[in-house]
């Protein structure tokens, strides 16, 4: 995923959420309907999230230096972390602390009741522009893959965050319907309760969905099954096709460490090796632009106990 289709995305994502909490804060306010206050309050939790994802990818740009040698890429991994950290406290939890305190306290729905079903429809095109523009970033290197395996693959984190927040969106403003829908027909507060907890199940989900497949990239994924191939495939295609251990980690979506260790023949001259060496990470680096950084130890096959993959 390049940088500029992550930035698209995130800004299209914050447009939309922007206006549409400003839309959903003047609904509650006139309705005092809990659904539109958890909705109202799960768009301001999307825009600073879109918010720290800029600065994540910002972050992320930052020169290696002495005390962080390999760089400073996996700031992009660490902010979107706190994506999910975000969507679980702000998001989750007030909807469902909201939706307690209106089931204890149910009021119907007396004024301005046509307010909250305008702001839901309008709401729901909005987030499926921004969702579009989600979808059509992604599409650009999903290829052949099912969504849920391209948000599970994927090194990169804007997107599959976008998609999964856009996603979460559209589905709480059904409920959000729900409830204010039942509660007009009905004139009974607890539906808005109910499509109030439906929101908060629903974002307490997402964000461990989110935390799961951060957490897993902070710790170091390795390069996709693709990418380890084409690696492979450049040893193989040189002369230091005796690959014995290979190592692969993404540092950041677009920042890659390779290490390897490769046998060479016991009469190879320093000269000859490191020729080969080159040679290899050339080859590496034109299969897999993203591979920065490449480390490759040669020994003697006979000499060494070989590591298992």
């Amino acid at each position: 995923m390049s940088a500029e289709g992550g930035t698209k995305a995130i800004l299209a994502a914050l447009s939309a959420n922007l206006g549409i909490g400003v839309t959903k804060f003047g609904a509650w306010a006139l309705t005092g309907a809990s659904s539109m206050l958890a909705e109202a309050i799960h768009s301001v939790v999307d825009s600073g999230n879109q918010f720290l994802l800029l600065v994540g990818k910002r972050a992320a740009t930052r020169a290696a230096d002495d005390t962080h040698p390999f760089g400073y890429a996996r700031n992009r991994y660490y902010y979107a972390f706190l994506v999910a950290v975000m969507l679980f406290s702000l998001g989750g939890l007030f909807s469902l602390y909201e939706a307690w305190e209106k089931w204890h306290d149910p009021e119907p729905i007396d004024s301005w009741a046509w307010v909250p079903l305008v702001v839901l429809l309008m709401a729901m095109v909005l987030e499926g522009l921004s969702l579009r523009t989600a979808i059509r970033e992604a599409n650009q290197n999903r290829g052949n893959l099912g969504w849920f395996t391209y948000i599970r693959r994927s090194r990169s984190p804007e997107i599959p965050v976008i998609l999964l927040e856009d996603s979460a969106a559209l589905v709480g403003l059904v409920f959000a319907f729900f409830g204010v829908s039942m509660t007009l027909i009905t004139g009974d507060g607890l539906w808005d309760a109910v499509g109030t907890a439906m929101i908060g199940l629903l974002l307490i989900t997402n964000a461990i969905i989110l935390a799961r497949e951060t957490k897993s990239l902070l710790m170091g994924e390795s390069v996709t099954r693709e990418d380890l191939a084409q690696i492979r495939d450049a040893f193989a295609q040189s002369r230091l096709t005796d690959i014995i251990h290979l190592r692969t980690m993404h540092l950041g979506p677009d920042d890659v460490m390779i290490a390897a260790k490769v046998g060479v023949a016991e009469h190879s001259t320093i000269e000859t090796i490191a020729a080969d060496i080159d040679d290899v990470e050339a080859r590496i680096r034109s299969a897999v632009p993203a591979a920065r950084l490449i480390f490759i130890e040669p020994d003697l096959r006979h000499a060494i106990k070989e590591i298992p993959e």
